[in-house]
């Protein structure tokens, strides 16, 4: 009798995968010269699938995602409107606003940032008592929406940690007040806790609607979330 001939195996086909597929996570090949919490960062960083989204996109940070999210919940970017990104480097948030239609925005962060035309970049201390005329002189009026994506340097202790982000928050919440046109809009990040608590109240003094929210970008494992004030009512 003649031999039969080997069966194939069957395999399966390659799958293009998706966000939510489940993988080996990937791993450095070398830790040389990085501290363990550097190698663990940059291997969260490698299989976090919205930084890879955002690599894909040209994105500069995966935080843009969190602000496309917020604004399809919210319809915070509009045309022609005027924003101010506070703490916008690298740049996400603005190329978002930018994408969106927005062609009258004014950032500012510590850190130098690559040019975002038609965006107008400040490279200084948001706190610095100057910064914030300068914004409004270059922004050309009163803005609509201010957003602030602002985060210390950490110092690795949680609670002072905690209360470095709520002072920029309370910064950003003060200089919202003091800006916005009639309507206007204020977004910002925060961390849960009891004096976020009090920011919130301070807001709700000021604006027809608050509310917080955490963007899927967000990492489940982080404390993090976003306040979205809307309706400025005025000073």
């Amino acid at each position: 009798m003649a031999e039969e001939p080997p069966r194939k195996r069957m395999v399966r086909a390659p799958t293009r995968g998706s966000d939510d597929a489940r993988a080996t996570p990937a791993r450095l090949k070398t830790a040389h010269k990085r501290t363990p919490s550097q190698q663990a960062w940059l291997e969260r960083q490698i299989n976090d699938p919205f930084a890879a989204k955002a690599r894909a996109h040209g994105y500069r940070s995966r935080a843009a995602y969190k602000l496309t999210e917020l604004d399809d919940r919210l319809r915070l970017l509009k045309p022609g409107a005027r924003i101010v990104d506070l703490g916008l480097a690298p740049g996400g948030w603005t190329q978002v606003a930018i994408e969106r239609g927005v062609t009258q925005i004014v950032g500012v962060d510590l850190l130098p940032v690559d040019p975002l035309p038609p965006a107008k970049i400040l490279q200084m201390d948001f706190t610095d008592p100057s910064c914030g005329p300068m914004l409004i002189d270059l922004l050309g009026g009163p803005p609509d929406a201010v957003l602030s994506d602002m985060a210390p340097n950490t110092v690795g202790h949680r609670q002072t940690d905690h209360l470095r982000i709520v002072g920029l928050v309370e910064a950003g919440a003060d200089f919202a007040v003091e800006v916005l046109r009639p309507g206007g809009v204020f977004v910002a990040k925060a961390f849960q806790g009891g004096e976020t608590a009090e920011v919130i109240a301070k807001l709700k003094r000021a604006f027809a609607d608050v509310r917080t929210l955490k963007p899927k970008a967000s990492r489940a494992d982080s404390s993090e979330i976003y306040l979205a004030a809307t309706g400025f009512k005025g000073r």
